[in-house]
Formats: C-alpha cells, sequence, structure tokens
C-alpha cells in the first residue's frame, strides 16, 4: 500500500484490485481530466471527485438526460467515484484540498493554466505539501508554450492536432473526425498510463511528479507517419475519405443489402488472399495490382472494382467470404448492431449498471482486461455531494459545527 494512503486494508475475501490502496483527488471537470481518474478507479484507486457546491460539474449538463435528472455522460463517465463538492476559488477551500492533497497520492486538474496557481494551489505549493504527490495536469495546449493561456475543448485538440484536416473528402471541407470528444479521451488515458510511470518512478526514487498534458499532443502523437512524412519529403497528407495512405484496398465498400464493410489489405500477400476470393487471382502476384505500388498508383480503380465485387452480395456474405479467404474484413456498425452482436456480447464489452436512481444503464465496460486483477464498475456517477459526509466527517474529521458553517458559508 502507498505510504500517503490511509484506507483500511480490504476484506480478506475481497478481490484483488490493482490499484487498491491509492488515493486520488480529482478536481477536474467536464471530461479529459475525470476520465483520466475515472480509468484509475475502475481498477481499485479510491477517487474523491470534487465539484463546485450547488453549480456542480458542466458534465452534469452536457449530453443527452436522463429521467433521473443526470445526462448519460455523467453516469457513466464518473463511474466508481465518491462525490464530494468544495469550493476551491475560497481560501478556506484552498486550505481543506491541501489538507487532502497531503496524504493522497494523486491530483488530477484541467483547469486553464495559471487557474491553480492564482488560488495558491499550483506544482510549486502542492509537491512542498506532499512531495510523494502526482499532479496530472490537462489543458487545451499545456502548461508552457506561447498558447498554454488560450482556452481548449476537444474539438480544438483534434484541430491543431492536425487529425481534423485528414477527416472527409478531398473536394470538402474537414469534419469531425469521429467525435469532438476523442482529444478528451486520448488525453485522460494518457494521463493515467502517466500515473502509471510516475508512481513506479516513485517506487525507486520516493518523489512524485507533475504530469503536463495538452489535448492536442496525444492527437499528434497518433498519426503515424505524418510528422516525418513532412520532414524527409515536403509531403503533407490531404483528406482520403475512408481511404488509407500508403495502402489499398483499405476503404470501406457498400454491399449489395445497402451496408458497408470495411476490408484492410495492408500486404501484398493479404490482397493476394482476396484477388483469389474475388476470382480473380491474377490480378495479384506477378498481375498489374501485385504489388502496392502498383495498387497505389491505381487507387481509384482498385477501390471502384473492390467496391463492384462487394456490391454483388450481402454484408454477411462478404464477411463469410473474407473470413474463410482470412481477409480482414469487419462490418461497418450502429450502435444498433453493437448491441446485437455476440461478440460484444461473450466479451462482456456492454457493461449493465443496476442504479437505484433509474433501474438499469448499459455502457462501455472497462478497458483493459486483466486475467487475474481485473477492472470493474461498481456504481454510476453518483449525485452532488454524495460522499460529502464521508469525506469531511470520515476522513478529515471535520466537527459537526465546521462543516454546518463550510456548508452555509458554499464552502463545501
Amino acid at each position: 500500500m502507498p505510504e500517503n494512503a490511509s484506507q483500511p486494508p480490504p476484506a480478506a475475501d475481497a478481490p484483488v484490485m490493482p490499484l487498491q490502496g491509492l488515493r486520488v483527488v480529482d478536481v477536474s471537470s467536464f471530461l479529459a481530466g475525470p476520465f483520466c481518474s475515472t480509468q484509475l478507479a475502475e481498477f481499485g484507486a479510491e477517487v474523491i471527485k470534487l465539484e463546485l457546491p450547488v453549480v456542480g460539474d458542466p458534465l452534469r449538463k452536457f449530453g443527452s438526460v436522463h429521467a433521473c435528472g443526470e445526462t448519460l455522460p455523467w453516469l457513466s463517465e464518473c463511474r466508481n467515484k465518491k462525490l464530494a463538492t468544495l469550493d476551491l476559488r475560497k481560501p478556506e477551500g484552498a486550505a481543506i484540498l491541501k489538507r487532502m492533497c497531503a496524504e493522497a497520492d494523486v491530483l488530477v486538474e484541467n483547469f486553464q493554466p495559471g487557474t491553480m496557481e492564482r488560488w495558491g494551489l499550483g506544482w510549486d505549493v502542492m509537491k512542498e505539501i506532499n512531495p510523494r504527490l502526482v499532479m496530472v495536469r490537462i489543458s487545451g495546449y499545456g502548461q508552457t508554450g506561447p498558447y498554454s493561456g488560450r482556452p481548449g475543448f476537444g474539438r480544438i485538440g483534434n484541430a491543431f492536432g492536425g487529425l481534423s484536416y485528414l477527416a472527409g473528402y478531398p473536394d470538402r471541407p474537414p469534419v469531425t473526425p469521429g467525435s469532438a470528444t476523442i482529444p478528451d479521451y486520448l488525453a485522460g488515458l494518457y494521463g493515467a498510463l502517466g500515473v502509471m510511470m510516475a508512481l513506479r518512478a516513485r517506487d525507486i526514487t520516493g518523489r512524485g511528479q507533475m504530469i503536463d498534458i495538452g489535448l492536442y499532443e496525444p492527437i499528434f502523437r497518433i498519426l503515424d507517419e505524418i510528422a516525418p512524412a513532412y520532414q524527409t519529403r515536403g509531403y503533407v497528407r490531404e483528406r482520403m475519405g475512408p481511404g488509407t495512405v500508403n495502402v489499398v484496398p483499405h476503404s470501406h465498400y457498400p454491399t449489395k443489402d445497402g451496408r458497408w464493410v470495411a476490408i484492410a489489405c495492408t500486404s501484398d500477400k493479404i490482397f493476394a488472399r482476396l484477388a483469389a476470393a474475388m476470382g480473380v487471382p491474377e490480378t495479384a502476384g506477378e498481375g498489374k495490382w501485385g504489388v502496392v505500388k502498383q495498387r497505389d498508383a491505381d487507387r481509384a480503380a482498385v477501390d471502384d472494382f473492390v467496391a463492384a465485387w462487394t456490391g454483388r452480395f450481402t454484408r454477411d456474405e462478404v464477411l463469410a467470404v473474407c473470413e474463410e479467404a482470412q481477409v480482414p474484413c469487419g462490418p461497418v456498425y450502429s450502435i444498433a448492431e453493437i448491441f446485437e452482436d455476440p461478440q460484444y456480447a461473450a466479451r462482456g464489452n456492454i457493461a449493465r449498471v443496476q442504479d437505484d436512481r433509474l433501474g438499469e444503464l448499459a455502457i462501455p465496460n472497462v478497458v483493459p482486461r486483466l486475467s487475474d486483477t481485473p477492472g470493474a464498475v461498481k456504481w454510476l456517477g453518483p449525485a452532488m455531494g454524495a460522499h460529502n459526509d464521508e469525506v469531511y466527517r470520515g476522513w478529515l474529521k471535520l466537527p459537526d459545527e465546521e462543516i454546518a458553517r463550510l456548508t452555509a458559508a458554499q464552502v463545501i
């Protein structure tokens, strides 16, 4: 158990969780920071999420509203957390956070750079309070650089990171690449990864550290060869619709029943399998499209040829032929089809969580899958201040009169 943790040990018959004993204080809002701490909570960390009294986290008002009064993103992405209210803008609220962080292992925040410093809660202060603390800081552009003071959201991260420029067709404006929240989720993912590495380093050095992530940085990181291709040959990749640079056929293709399949021929060998399955083996090998350079040079014709073939069959027929030939092929699914798919069911990818306020709610399950110490969804995003008593009376040992005074002053 980490040195700073003060939680009681789990019961002897309780399942082992890889992060049990880890205490995380989450003062972030909306999505990127909260997703970081959610992943830690899924694997056993005690996460205390703090939000403004009365007002609450903006995520409570973002997305579809359930009949219980909470939004679906809140219920899903605030899973497994203990909820308390605290106004960090007030000196007494900042002092309470310092008390918490003196005993915590991790602090997560995603305010605009300089905000925590104005409240007297910057990294320079927090590391003195607790030298073993790990502090995750997620912002639009990171804590440094000429743009660090600018506000940022996921859409800006997609645009500034280079992904939006690639999304869509070459003769049309750039589109949203799947979801405007991709940078938030990726930044949260990298934040959780950073926590794991920082805790491992702490095991060696005895010291915590600060993790600094700009929303655009995970986007830029995943754009495969785009940076070295530009640096070495001045190549600026343009929008390609569903196509993929350097390989073809590697796109989405229509089927006879009005559906779509994704086919990925990432090598000449795989294309040869597809060509044989299509009944045109002569186009592969020594044929006109046998090597990737030939196919890339004739990209439109190759894609049209494959589309004409898939268009003769239903989606399930194309999938069956490709599976038999060991050609990577998958359905382009809507969420309705995901709910009916046996692979999703067999893997338990959709968690169905019971909640006293709303009954059952289906949400994405925990990733990754650990064989011996798996994560779990224990509860959905709680009501505002649901754990105030546990945090302030149970953990910080504040007397009743002090809790009443702070509540009346809307500090908690």
